[in-house]
């Protein structure tokens, strides 16, 4: 019975709807409405949207800031016809995305733009990566001085091994029951890599810390309160300009991520968000993205990324495992063990 409410429990993230957006914020002034909804703090984005607001004195832009699940759950709530749709939505949560296209809550469009998008960043003419973001190491440089940082999943397990007590609550990761883009992660590591349990195992020994949001993780490794972040999107430790933490691309493989636009079935402004879209492609749009951390080279930080390591997180159905029902229930199952997070919240 217990394990039944467990399962019960981890399946409301998903069901229950958003309940409001974290953050909005408006561009221009324009006689036609747009609106936004993304995952991507507004503060980073912003050079993007002011250049598109620039270029169309006809728009008002709404720009709506959301977590990625409650984002998921109040898209799914709009496309059954609940609530006001959103003319466009990014999101880092890729596998709810493709599950969003899946439920035919995507509006179809093709341009020459997106078609010359690898096909790893576009499914179906209904969804595009427009974003190239690794997940990295990110740590305290000063915590680190005349220290080896590790540079490969295993090269963490030795510190870790070698000195718990030094790292006892000071290692944090995503929250991957309030993290949509954390339980992809969590997901893809459980798929790729052999280290996946003995990480797991060495979280749990020394107390790990599972916390909601990049922002907050990245600003505890700058002030000491962490020594060590795991798979946290090198794009926002990139932007967040703070020279107190490093970052290294773990050398045994490192996942890549595409932020993922979809234009909603029912959106208002169809022919602005396809405009959008074609923008967002653009080779300035792109260069923007790239001075603000969320097109990244792959030599980045301070390691470079061998094509053999790279582990890029396609837009395809195999995302849909990650949202299975048993396979959810046994990552966090896995995962509360060695953090001790509620799964019910």
């Amino acid at each position: 019975m217990t394990r039944l409410v467990q399962v019960f429990a981890l399946l409301l993230w998903v069901a229950a709807p958003g309940s409001a957006q974290e953050a909005v914020a408006r561009f221009g002034n324009g006689a036609t409405p747009f609106l936004i909804r993304s995952t991507t703090d507004i503060e980073i984005i912003r050079p993007v949207i002011e250049r598109f607001a620039g270029q169309r004195a006809d728009l008002t832009i709404n720009y709506e800031q959301w977590g990625s699940n409650a984002l998921f759950a109040r898209s799914r709530s709009d496309c059954r016809g609940q609530g006001t749709p959103a003319d466009a939505i990014l999101s880092s949560a890729v596998q709810q995305m493709v599950w969003l296209v899946n439920a035919a809550c995507a509006a179809s469009y093709r341009s020459a733009a997106t078609l010359a998008l690898p096909q790893t960043r576009r499914w179906r003419d209904e969804l595009w990566g427009i974003t190239t973001e690794p997940a990295v190491i990110a740590y305290n440089k000063a915590a680190f001085a005349g220290r080896e940082v590790p540079r490969s999943r295993f090269a963490l397990l030795d510190v870790l091994r070698a000195d718990p007590e030094r790292f006892r609550a000071k290692i944090a990761t995503y929250d991957i029951a309030a993290s949509g883009l954390g339980y992809l992660f969590a997901f893809s590591d459980s798929l790729e890599a052999t280290t996946f349990g003995a990480l797991l195992e060495s979280f749990a020994r020394i107390e790990a810390v599972a916390t909601c949001c990049s922002a907050e993780i990245i600003a505890g490794v700058a002030e000491g309160r962490y020594l060590v972040a795991y798979n946290v999107l090198g794009s926002y430790v990139a932007s967040a300009g703070r020279p107190e933490v490093g970052m290294v691309l773990p050398e045994d493989y490192t996942l890549v991520l595409s932020r993922a636009f979809m234009i909603p079935q029912n959106a208002v402004q169809e022919a602005t968000a396809t405009a959008f879209l074609d923008f967002l492609i653009t080779a300035e749009a792109q260069e923007l993205l790239r001075q603000i951390g969320l097109v990244a080279s792959m030599e980045f930080g301070e390691t470079s990324l061998t094509p053999s390591a790279r582990r890029t997180i396609a837009l395809s159905p195999s995302l849909l495992v990650a949202l299975d029902g048993n396979r959810r229930a046994q990552l966090y199952d896995a995962w509360q063990d060695a953090l001790g997070f509620d799964t019910g919240r």
